[in-house]
């Protein structure tokens, strides 16, 4: 059975309602079987893209009002048969994205040939960009991995799992090791240091990542590098993010 899966953090700041427009009409034409979408917080751009994407008839989110809890988006071409929303626990510091009650949205889908879990999750930012164990943003972040592997480890670990999004954590953080040994998925991207944020805004490790249980294998690469044109006539960046495109392999040896 393959899957294909596209994660991608939409930047909330900005054009965002054009530019989701504009990633609409993109994901709307591509052959993705699910999309997970981060940072999509009004519920005029969830309106926008939700016009934009026909071809998607089964979506997930939890809430849109007065903002889509978590900025978390689950698109789906194919059913959605149970969908629930992980709250991670707020920690201090306070920060302005208390408000968006950041969390794991955890999707279902019936696939025509069984089933895939799909977890969508944006953790908290890391806003001293210090990842060492004593840092007090680390430290929320390193919280938030032991919530999501409870939640992943009350699936049954015969289900195939894919967990997307954007982690706020390096790839090599001692912290995401200690999470991928306690759920058993693998990092389809290890090993992998090309940046997942634009390193023209900020140089740093790839904090977007892709993990999948034994048995499934991806074959990954980053979208969404160049600009795109909008509808009146301007050049823009999708986003401060690349996008994850992967092909899943479910089933595999």
């Amino acid at each position: 059975m393959k899957v294909r899966v596209l994660t991608f953090n939409t930047l909330f700041r900005g054009r965002a309602r054009a530019r989701i427009g504009a990633l609409a009409e993109i994901v709307d034409r591509a052959d993705y079987d699910v999309v997970c979408l981060q940072e999509v917080i009004s519920p005029r751009v969830l309106a926008r893209l939700r016009g934009g994407t026909p071809s998607y008839p089964h979506r997930a989110h939890a809430g849109a009002f007065p903002l889509v809890r978590g900025g978390l988006v689950t698109l789906s071409r194919w059913p959605i048969t149970r969908s629930h929303f992980l709250t991670y626990t707020r920690s201090l510091p306070a920060r302005p994205e208390w408000i968006l009650r950041k969390g794991a949205l955890f999707t279902r889908v019936r696939l025509p040939d069984g089933y895939l879990t799909v977890v969508n999750t944006h953790l908290s930012a890391n806003l001293d960009v210090d990842w060492s164990p004593s840092n007090v943003y680390a430290k929320v972040e390193e919280s938030e991995l032991r919530e999501l592997a409870a939640g992943i480890g009350r699936i049954p670990r015969t289900e195939p799992m894919a967990v997307m999004g954007d982690f706020n954590v390096p790839r090599e953080s001692p912290f995401l090791r200690a999470f991928t040994d306690a759920t058993g998925l693998a990092n389809a991207l290890a090993g992998d240091a090309e940046p997942t944020f634009r390193p023209e805004i900020a140089e740093f490790e790839p904090i977007d990542q892709l993990l999948v249980r034994p048995g499934i294998e991806a074959t990954t690469r980053l979208v969404f590098k160049d600009d795109v044109r909008l509808p009146d006539g301007g050049a823009v960046q999708l986003s401060d993010h690349f996008g994850i495109d992967a092909t899943l392999t479910v089933g595999a040896a």
